[in-house]
């Protein structure tokens, strides 16, 4: 695992809930650990791993992911078997 992947999927699970992680290193580090990454309709992204599927959201206007869509993606690296 690279240093900047460590540090993304740490900065996921830090308490309290960061609100600065960039959406771009989040898709990076999923298909890093053989995340399957898709396009839906508008922000959509349909992201499958380990056996989980999950749609999120991209942030926009701003390319940093909100505190709730980190929580969410949060529970669903636990579901998928990745943890820090």
């Amino acid at each position: 695992m690279s240093r900047k992947h460590k540090k993304i999927l740490n900065a996921i699970f830090e308490k309290p809930t960061r609100s600065d992680v960039v959406w771009k290193d989040i898709e990076k580090m999923i298909v890093f650990y053989g995340g399957d990454i898709s396009e839906g309709s508008g922000s959509r992204v349909r992201i499958y791993l380990n056996g989980v599927r999950a749609v999120f959201h991209r942030p926009h206007p701003k390319k940093e992911t909100d505190k709730g869509a980190l929580s969410s993606m949060k529970r669903f690296l636990l579901t998928s078997g990745v943890k820090p």
